[in-house]
């Protein structure tokens, strides 16, 4: 299963919720899980370790959402035009891709062939703005990192 769908399915919305209704789901909840409503230290415990489940998958799905895209797309597009890779990761089918004018982002369910195609390749920065870029899912990982 992705990253994706077990997001959706730790807050339970569905691929049409929009970041507003995202938003609506998460703070509710969020106050069902609070750790300050329970009293008993066993409830208490097992709220904060939903709460940090519900917190990470929160903020995953709005760092992949349609509207965050949007609006760093202009951002986004300057730095994988040009910018040049400076360093990479691939791990469970992510692959990090570090920018020479600091940015990283994360792309999502990148094959093992195509990583390998990308490590074999002449120019890593030309194959990734052809081949990964704009064709996979992503995510700025400076982002995530702030937030």
């Amino acid at each position: 299963m992705s990253k994706i769908s077990e997001s959706r399915k730790v807050l339970g919305v569905t691929s049409a919720a929009d970041l507003q209704g995202l938003k609506t789901v998460y703070r509710n909840v969020m106050k069902a899980f609070h750790p300050d409503k329970f009293q008993d230290e066993t409830e208490r415990e097992d709220a904060e370790s939903k709460s940090k489940i519900l917190i990470e998958a929160y903020h995953f799905l709005v760092s992949v959402a349609p509207e965050t895209k949007a609006k760093n797309a202009e951002a986004y597009n300057a730095t994988i035009s040009a910018a040049q890779v400076t360093n990479y990761n691939y791990q469970k089918q992510v692959l990090t891709l570090d920018f020479s004018n600091g940015e990283s982002f994360e792309y999502f369910e990148v094959s093992r062939e195509l990583y390998n195609k990308f490590l074999n390749s002449d120019s890593p920065t030309r194959f990734a703005r052809r081949r990964i870029c704009n064709e996979f899912l992503y995510r700025s990982v400076n982002q995530v990192v702030m937030a």
